[in-house]
């Protein structure tokens, strides 16, 4: 049984107001282990009253102007909120304090650049006039928004997810559903009051709270709905394309990242970026290195220093100042990466850094003597886990790289012009990161997968795109 000392207690929010339920779930402090927050479950009626509330504030103007002063409203009280959003991340998720910290900068930064992209929504104009017998015709292209947006999250990046679907929608000029993950929504839920705060008109963005598997059919099932915008695993991503039919869809589904050392990069940069980006938010990052690929000449050298960087990694409490990293999002998971690794070890794997488990902490592990096959590299961790092994031609490595059923972001490190451009074009992905890992990532950028890592872009003007639709005008004079 949990203790509980509630902190927080929130109802859903729709059509601008605060719903109490009689029925409530907990959210845990992932280090403690006891209930800090308490929000409120939903039900049918609930789906349909959001629903309700976001088409009717979808009939009114919201003008682009307007749109804009709220989103960058909320990035400035976000940024004055900084230190109590931050303290929620921790608990919420087992974030370290500085990285909470870090992803509340971010988000503010993902709101300003909606809040900018809803002035420069715009249209071409398109020379229809070079067709015979359409020589006095003029054509232009407009963008409008899809209507109503699902926007379903995950329990890793609780916050900057949120805004990087969120932002757009209501910069693109739809109504939001937003449903967080049950695990980790007291962070959306006190954006939704700076949202508040800001003056955002009723009904343009509607909250709703419970478990996934129970809030998620009701809203593929309500046909009102006109797009859903999903982050998260890829059989759930499934689930959504087939109940959604003919509506649009946008899925960021994961990856087995993979990081390639040539025998020409710089040794202790790639090094100490490969341990950084491999354990941060305790692997459970979409783009987290899990796959490391190193040219046999360095490997021995790459070997030791990634080995020392990791094993100066501290774990403990996400509200110490020096935490590096924290505890898993629950038991369960830590015990399925702990039994993923021994499966390998069982397989011939050899662990170099870490492989043990205290309760929700598995600490950082290395493993060599890998295969392919081996789930830790074929299929995704999602814990602090990365696998190292070697390759010796380009064209192996590629296909190697490729030899996966995802494809959302890929690491290189060389200074090899030549194989930079031979992984461009050749490396199936969504994203390849020269001389970084496949962890990096700013929120402007265009982000988003091949392959099951899903379809559409995030970043607030792709994702503005994907959550518009657009119209041609043809005017015959």
């Amino acid at each position: 049984m949990y203790k509980t000392e509630i902190n927080y207690s929130f109802g859903l929010f729709i059509a601008g107001e605060w719903l109490e339920k009689d029925k409530k779930d907990l959210v845990i402090n992932k280090y403690t282990q006891d209930a800090f927050a308490e929000t409120a479950t939903t039900d049918e009626q609930d789906v349909q009253r959001a629903v309700k509330s976001a088409k009717e504030a979808y009939s009114h103007s919201f003008s682009l102007y307007e749109r804009y002063e709220v989103l960058f409203k909320v990035a400035q009280l976000l940024r004055d909120n900084q230190e109590e959003f931050a303290k929620a991340i921790a608990k919420e998720v087992g974030k370290p304090i500085t990285e909470a910290r870090g992803e509340v900068e971010r988000s503010a930064l993902t709101l300003e650049n909606s809040a900018e992209e809803a002035k420069r929504i715009h249209g071409e104009e398109i020379p229809v006039q070079a067709a015979p017998g359409s020589e006095n015709r003029r054509a232009f292209t407009r963008r409008y928004p899809v209507g109503i947006v699902a926007a379903i999250t995950p329990f890793n990046v609780p916050l900057n997810l949120v805004c990087h679907k969120v932002g757009p929608a209501l910069a693109a000029g739809n109504s939001v559903i937003l449903k967080p993950a049950e695990q980790t929504p007291v962070s959306s839920l006190l954006l939704t009051r700076l949202f508040e705060e800001a003056g955002l008109p009723k009904g343009r963005l509607n909250v709703l709270t419970g478990k996934g598997e129970d809030v998620g059919p009701l809203l593929t099932s309500n046909q009102e709905i006109n797009m859903f915008t999903f982050t998260g695993s890829p059989r759930v991503g499934l689930l959504i394309r087939e109940q959604a039919g003919l509506r649009n869809v946008s899925l960021e589904l994961g990856n087995n990242s993979a990081t390639i050392v040539h025998n020409d990069a710089d040794i202790a940069q790639s090094a100490k970026l490969v341990a950084q980006k491999s354990f941060n938010n305790a692997g459970q990052v979409c783009i987290s290195v899990q796959r490391v690929y190193v040219h046999e000449e360095v490997y021995e050298d790459f070997l030791s220093k990634v080995c020392e960087a990791t094993e100066q990694i501290k774990l403990g409490d996400p509200l110490n100042e020096d935490t590096q990293m924290g505890p898993m999002i629950s038991e369960e998971e830590a015990v399925r990466v702990e039994q993923w690794v021994n499966e390998a070890v069982d397989a011939g794997a050899k662990v170099v850094a870490g492989g043990a488990r205290e309760g929700v902490f598995y600490q950082p592990t290395i493993l060599t003597n890998v295969n392919d096959d081996m789930k830790v590299c074929r299929q995704e961790v999602f814990g602090p886990v990365v696998a190292i092994d070697t390759y010796s031609k380009e064209d192996e490595v590629i296909s190697r790289v490729n030899d996966s059923d995802y494809g959302l972001q890929a690491g290189l490190f060389t200074n090899n012009l030549s194989f930079v451009m031979k992984a461009m074009d050749e490396i199936h992905v969504g994203g390849l990161m020269v001389n970084d890992t496949s962890g990096y990532r700013v929120d402007h950028m265009p982000y988003g997968g091949v392959k099951k890592s899903g379809t559409g872009k995030e970043g607030p003007r792709y994702a503005i795109e994907e959550m518009t639709e657009e119209k041609i005008i043809v005017l015959n004079n």
